[in-house]
C-alpha cells in the first residue's frame, strides 16, 4: 500500500529530455530524493528523432557527395548507389534501440531517481498530478517537457497523412518525390540528405529566403549548394492548400503554382506548450507561448524550467546548459546565471552553417557603430585546396572594439566556429584577435582575413 512518503520528493522534475534527465539524474546522485515523469521516450526529441539519429543520416548523404567528388580530385568511380536500407537500420540499431528507452530509464534509476511513466501537469505550488495520481515536491518542480512540431495553418494540411521529423528518422524506404514545407534548419537538413539519395525534392520557404534567422550570404550559398544537389526551392510564398489523393499530396502555393509529390514533411518549426504542463497552476499565462525564466532559470519561486519551452534556443546544449544552472541553483551552489549572447547554432547542410552571437542586422538595430568583415572561404588558401564555398562573417560592436556575432560557413563550418564563440562570450578585443597566430592553411585562419576586412 502506497504512503504519503511514496509519493513526497524533494524535486519533481516533469519531462525527460536531455536537460531534464542531467538535472533529475544529478539531483538524485546529490543525495536527494527525486521523481523523474516522462509520458515518452526518456532522453527525449534528441537520440531518438533529433540530433543522433539525423546527424547520422547526414553523415550517410555526405559520404555519397564525397564519393561523387572523387572526380576531379582523385580519379574516376564508378557509380554510387544509394542504399537507405544501410542508414535505417543504424539508427534502428545503433542510435535508438528500435526506439526503446530502457538504457536510459535504467541509467536514470541508476543514480537513485524515481521513475514514472505519465502525463506530468502542476497542479499548484509544490504539487504535481501524474495521471491522476497527487505528488508533492518539497523543494521544487523542474519543467522541460520540450516542443512538438508546428503545423501551419494551411487549409487541408491537418486531414492529409504528412510526415513531421518523426516519420522521416523512422522511415525503412524513402519516397521518390516529396515537398518539404519549411526552409530552416531542419528542412535544409533533410531536404538535402534526401536529395542525395536520390528524392526529388521541393522546398516550400514561406520567408523571403531559406534559413531565414541566418545571415543573407549564408542562405545564398546554401540555396546554391542544395539546387547543386537537385533541390527545387521556392522562396517567399507559402503554401495556400493541401490535399491527398491517397496516392500523391498536392500543394498550391499562394502564387498558384501546383506541386504534387509521394509525401509531404512538414518542417516549419517547432511549438511549446505551457498551459499543458499547468505553468498557469503557478502564474505563467494560459495562452503565453514559452516559459518566462530569469537568470536561474526559474519561473517562480520553487519552479524552474529548462530547454526548449524557455524559448532561448530550441538545442540540445542549451537544455543542457540551463540544467546546470538549475542543478546549481537547487542546491545552492555558488555559479554564474545564465546569459544567452554567445548561443552558438549549426546547421549541419554541406556546406555548414555555424553562427554565434547577433546577425549583422540585429546588430544594427541595437548598437551605434557596427563593423562587418567577410571572407569567401574560397578566397582561403585551404578553402581553394579544397573546392569549398563557404564564408567567414564577423560582426564588431565598433564602440567597444569586440566581436558580437559571427558566422563560418564550408567545411566543419561548426568547429570553425569554436573559436569565434569563445570570442564572443569572452569579450576578447578586435587587437586581440588580430595578433594572434593562426595555423597555415587551415579554415579557422579565414577569421584571420574577416578580422582584416573589417569596414
Amino acid at each position: 500500500m502506497a504512503t504519503d512518503s511514496d509519493h513526497t520528493f524533494d524535486v519533481i522534475v516533469i519531462g525527460l529530455g536531455p536537460g531534464g534527465e542531467h538535472v533529475a539524474g544529478s539531483l538524485a546522485e546529490r543525495g536527494l530524493r527525486v521523481l523523474g515523469v516522462d509520458r515518452g521516450l526518456v532522453g527525449g526529441e534528441c537520440p531518438y528523432w533529433g540530433c543522433i539519429p539525423s546527424k547520422m543520416m547526414i553523415r550517410a548523404a555526405d559520404a555519397l557527395a564525397e564519393a561523387r567528388r572523387v572526380d576531379g580530385l582523385a580519379g574516376t568511380v564508378g557509380e554510387v548507389t544509394p542504399d537507405w536500407s544501410v542508414v535505417a537500420r543504424r539508427i534502428r540499431e545503433e542510435a535508438t534501440d528500435n526506439w526503446d528507452d530502457k538504457v536510459a530509464v535504467d541509467r536514470l534509476v541508476g543514480t537513485g531517481a524515481t521513475f514514472v511513466r505519465g502525463s506530468g501537469r502542476i497542479s499548484g505550488p509544490g504539487r504535481v498530478d501524474v495521471d491522476g495520481t497527487a505528488y508533492t515536491a518539497t523543494k521544487g518542480i523542474v519543467v522541460n517537457t520540450g516542443t512538438t512540431a508546428a503545423i501551419p495553418p494551411v487549409e487541408g494540411l491537418r486531414d492529409t497523412p504528412y510526415w513531421t521529423n518523426h516519420e522521416i528518422v523512422e522511415a525503412t524506404e524513402l519516397p521518390a518525390s516529396i515537398v518539404v514545407l519549411g526552409g530552416g534548419a531542419i528542412g535544409c537538413e533533410l531536404s538535402q540528405v534526401m536529395a542525395r539519395f536520390g528524392v526529388a525534392v521541393t522546398i516550400v520557404e514561406a520567408a523571403d529566403r531559406i534559413l531565414s534567422l541566418e545571415e543573407p550570404e549564408a542562405s545564398e550559398k546554401l540555396r546554391a549548394a542544395l539546387e547543386a544537389d537537385g533541390v527545387t526551392v521556392h522562396q517567399g510564398v507559402g503554401a495556400e492548400k493541401v490535399t491527398h489523393d491517397g496516392s500523391t499530396f498536392t500543394v498550391t502555393l499562394a502564387d498558384g503554382t501546383s506541386l504534387t509529390a509521394e509525401k509531404l514533411l512538414v518542417a516549419a518549426g517547432r511549438r511549446a506548450d505551457p498551459a499543458a504542463v499547468g505553468l498557469d497552476a503557478v502564474g505563467v499565462a494560459k495562452d503565453s507561448r514559452t516559459a518566462p525564466v530569469d537568470d536561474r532559470c526559474r519561473v517562480t519561486d520553487g519552479v524552474w524550467a529548462v530547454g526548449d519551452i524557455t524559448g532561448k534556443g530550441a538545442f540540445t546544449h542549451v537544455s543542457m546548459y540551463q540544467a546546470g544552472v538549475v542543478i546549481r541553483d537547487v542546491l545552492g551552489d555558488d555559479g554564474p546565471p545564465a546569459e544567452y549572447a554567445a548561443l552558438p547554432r549549426v546547421t549541419f547542410t554541406d556546406p555548414e552553417v555555424g553562427a554565434v552571437g547577433m546577425t549583422e542586422a540585429q546588430a544594427r538595430e541595437k548598437l551605434a557603430h557596427v563593423q562587418v568583415g567577410l571572407t569567401p572561404l574560397g578566397e582561403t588558401t585551404r578553402g581553394w585546396i579544397a573546392k569549398s564555398d563557404g564564408l567567414i562573417k564577423v560582426v564588431v560592436d565598433a564602440d567597444r572594439g569586440v566581436v558580437v556575432g559571427a558566422t563560418t560557413m564550408g567545411p566543419a563550418g561548426g568547429e570553425v566556429l569554436g573559436a569565434l564563440a569563445v570570442a564572443v562570450h569572452g569579450e576578447v578585443p578586435v587587437d586581440r584577435l588580430r595578433s594572434m597566430i593562426y595555423a597555415y592553411p587551415t579554415l579557422h585562419r579565414g577569421i584571420e582575413d574577416a578580422l582584416g576586412r573589417l569596414a
